[in-house]
């Protein structure tokens, strides 16, 4: 079996050790399980992709954005709890999906609430027991099963991993007086799969809902809490406009070869 320097296993030994991943051992130094959940939230409505089809359920090499993003999980842990939250009116359509493709991945689907933060709140209310939890955009396809185990592993060490990534473009701050550049020195974009202790993260979403709610780790960072960041991945991209869509074609039709 080989184990990265990261954390993270080789393509050749994944699947033997996923299983190995989730036991590690006490104060008395004996094995106990650590259960991995992931929350995937998919409550796009294809408006930007300019598709009457929600943009989780687009075709990306002829499978739904949506089942290449759950297959990564499995691929990683091959016993994590699958919670796909999707809005009440496209549940029926994920069903007939499933039906259709031959899906039959273990998960379950909880239906959405108006807000993302309503939507994570009903997804981890239907974990049980304790553990690691991923929350992860449903089309965020392209993650390896390295990188998700690389974030779970050091989350459940260190209390949350938040995937960055240094920004490589120029800023500007546009005003209505004019506009000025920013330093992006030490600027990051914020990825997803977003980690933390599932008992932590559930008093976190107990508070109440604020509008400055952008993601998991200022929900966390609201109830006091410092996160813990780690290197995102570069492939890691959230299609939400059509050019990401023949991105991803190219990124995994070379991963396919």
């Amino acid at each position: 079996r080989l184990r990265l320097d990261d954390g993270s296993i080789s393509n050749s030994h994944q699947r033997e050790v996923s299983v190995l991943q989730l036991w590690r051992r006490d104060a008395h130094h004996y094995l106990i399980r650590v259960d991995r959940h992931v929350v995937i939230v998919a409550g796009g409505k294809g408006s930007r992709m300019r598709s009457e089809l929600p943009k989780q359920f687009l075709l990306l090499l002829e499978v739904p954005i949506l089942m290449h993003t759950v297959e990564r999980f499995v691929h990683a842990f091959e016993d994590i709890n699958i919670i796909v939250v999707l809005p009440s009116d496209q549940v029926k359509a994920w069903e007939n999906l499933c039906l259709q493709m031959d899906f039959d991945i273990p998960h379950k689907v909880v239906a959405g609430g108006e807000t993302r933060y309503a939507s994570v709140t009903n997804g981890l209310n239907s974990c049980e027991g304790s553990g690691v939890v991923a929350i992860h955009d449903g089309v965020r396809p392209l993650l390896s099963p390295g990188f998700i185990q690389k974030c779970m592993n050091h989350a459940e060490k260190n209390g949350s991993a938040i995937p960055v990534l240094p920004i490589k473009q120029s800023l500007r701050m546009v005003e209505e007086s004019g506009s000025s550049a920013i330093d992006r020195k030490g600027i990051h974009t914020v990825q997803t799969p977003q980690c933390f202790h599932l008992d932590e993260l559930k008093s976190c979403y107990a508070q109440d809902y604020n509008p400055t709610f952008t993601d998991d780790a200022t929900v966390y960072e609201a109830a006091g809490k410092s996160v813990s960041l780690v290197e995102g991945e570069e492939s890691n991209l959230k299609i939400t406009t059509p050019i990401d869509i023949k991105i991803a074609q190219t990124i995994l039709k070379k991963s396919k070869r």
